[in-house]
């Protein structure tokens, strides 16, 4: 169905090879993914509305072509709570980059709203030469390179393929509610699933895609931070 997927992925790529933070979260938006809530910056003044509009606490990002690990030169700043935090947070991302990143573009600024805990997990795809489009699912944050403990599906995939894809996690239990963690909706990180598998189906100039953290409530499955790789 491809509607709102109209807004052509191919149109935004540009030939580059990962894309950007705002390109990413248009990309899945197009395809009505779920995002934290988020708007982007060019200036100090520019963040605080944003910030101010989407409510508070805000994470701040640098959006740069040149800086692959943001946080490495202070490119991130969590837990912002109030408009003179979140204005200074992007005049110090300026100044400590000029010094840590000399050269870098400085193409502006993400403005996020800062979720609660819940449960994290990664929701990614790959290109395979012989598959084609592979859908992955695992746990999220630091448990990705810890536990390894993933599954894959070729793509396409329909909810119910998605929802054994979460089910076969060694840890799947707990999804189910552990040690005072709620339970989480299974079925809105199936839609997710289900969502990328189309996407890559779609557009098959991507190579590879990282949805991590997506963090799961009992209502809900929000995505956080987003990698997309294409071939060039």
């Amino acid at each position: 169905m491809p509607g709102k997927q109209a807004v052509s992925v191919s149109s935004v790529i540009g030939g580059e090879g990962k894309l950007s933070d705002l390109k990413v979260f248009h990309i899945l938006e197009s395809y009505n993914i779920p995002l934290a809530s988020y708007g982007f910056a060019s200036t100090p003044g520019e963040a605080v509305e944003i910030a101010e509009k989407i409510g508070y606490p805000v994470v701040v990002k640098v959006v740069s072509p040149d800086i692959s690990h943001k946080s490495d030169v202070g490119g991130v700043r969590l837990g912002l709570t109030s408009s003179s935090e979140v204005y200074r947070a992007v005049e110090e991302m300026n100044r400590v980059i000029q010094v840590k990143a000399p050269g870098a573009r400085i193409e502006g600024f993400l403005v996020q709203k800062m979720m609660p805990k819940g449960v994290e997990v990664i929701i990614g795809s790959l290109n395979d030469a012989v598959f084609g489009g592979v859908v992955m699912f695992g746990l999220g944050g630091i448990f990705t390179e810890v536990f390894r403990d993933v599954s894959f599906r070729v793509a396409p995939i329909d909810v119910r393929e998605a929802l054994e894809m979460i089910e076969e996690l060694r840890a799947s239990s707990i999804f189910n509610g552990y040690r005072g963690i709620p339970p989480v909706n299974k079925h809105a990180l199936a839609d997710i699933l289900v969502k990328v598998s189309r996407l890559i189906i779609e557009n098959p100039w991507i190579d590879s895609m990282d949805l991590n953290p997506v963090i799961a409530y009992p209502d809900k499955a929000v995505v956080v931070d987003a990698r997309i790789i294409v071939r060039r």
